[in-house]
């Protein structure tokens, strides 16, 4: 892809997800994801309906007049986009590919967090560590972010969530709010779930297809992994294969959501012909309430 297809689609993006940040996930983004608590901003004259126990008595005193303490939300958070960029995540048999619907989810995160004046920053991850850029504000930044997105190609096509969450820990040294796209076709991170968990506000998304759940009876068709590049002729007419494709789809499911639940994290799922809108908004709310 060359630069001016990139910047073209980098546009495109942009165009679509930050419609959706400003009029819809700002406001809830805001309200879901508190400040680091109250901080003094000024003292003002009292006004009927004002809490008496903000009045500050020394001023009050000066004055001859009741005047209230005013605090402001200390804002300034910090997002930590973890996308997964393996093999796995070119895989798509309807409208787009995974990575096109995790890219369009991370920047409508990313135009979310520079609206409210948080930092953004992104984790390419594969069975390594691709990319690490660090949070910063601004659109410019998340606009690189998005370009990163679209045409980093990484050097491995397999997947280690466990070794993407330790990173993470060794970076991140204060609370972020942090949301991980991927497939989840991994297990076995648990116990590093847990202690990142502890620290930071973790959120896992799963982006999928509906063929990752199960396959359809086409008789015998070659199957690419997209981790291995490894080529099988596989019997699709067989009931056995089929369940047992399905049986394992539902297994990593079933661990991601218990555990991200376990772990006190939270977790939503979206596939790529559904509307991952509807999903993020009814989280945000559900998480902010």
């Amino acid at each position: 892809m060359d630069t001016k297809e990139i910047l073209k689609k980098v546009r495109k993006i942009e165009i679509k997800t930050r419609r959706l940040s400003d009029h819809i996930f700002g406001g809830e983004y805001h309200s879901t994801f508190k400040g680091r608590g109250m901080t003094f901003s000024e003292v003002r004259q009292y006004q009927f309906g004002d809490d008496v126990r903000a009045i500050d008595w020394n001023v009050t005193a000066r004055y001859n007049e009741p005047y209230v303490k005013v605090f402001e939300e200390e804002r300034e958070l910090t997002m930590m986009l973890m996308v997964d960029v393996s093999g796995s995540e070119l895989f798509g048999t309807t409208e787009q590919f995974k990575k096109d619907t995790v890219t369009e989810i991370a920047a409508t995160l990313a135009f979310s967090a520079i609206q409210n004046n948080d930092k953004v920053g992104l984790i390419l991850f594969s069975d390594d560590i691709e990319l690490f850029i660090p949070p910063k504000k601004g659109k410019s930044h998340v606009l690189r972010i998005i370009r990163d997105l679209i045409e980093f190609t990484p050097k491995s096509r397999k997947t280690n969530i466990s070794n993407a969450f330790k990173f993470l820990s060794n970076v991140m040294k204060k609370k972020a709010i942090v949301f991980m796209l991927s497939d989840f076709m991994d297990d076995d991170y648990e116990h590093t779930l847990k202690i990142v968990g502890n620290k930071h506000d973790i959120t896992g998304i799963r982006v999928y297809d509906k063929h990752d759940e199960q396959i359809p009876n086409l008789g015998m068709v070659p199957m690419l992994d997209a981790e291995t590049q490894k080529v099988q002729l596989i019997n699709t007419s067989s009931k056995t294969i089929r369940r047992n494709y399905s049986a394992n789809a539902k297994r990593l499911s079933d661990y991601f959501h218990s555990t991200f639940k376990r772990s006190g994290a939270g977790s939503l799922d979206t596939r790529v012909d559904e509307s991952y809108v509807k999903k993020l908004l009814g989280y945000f709310k559900h998480k902010g309430s």
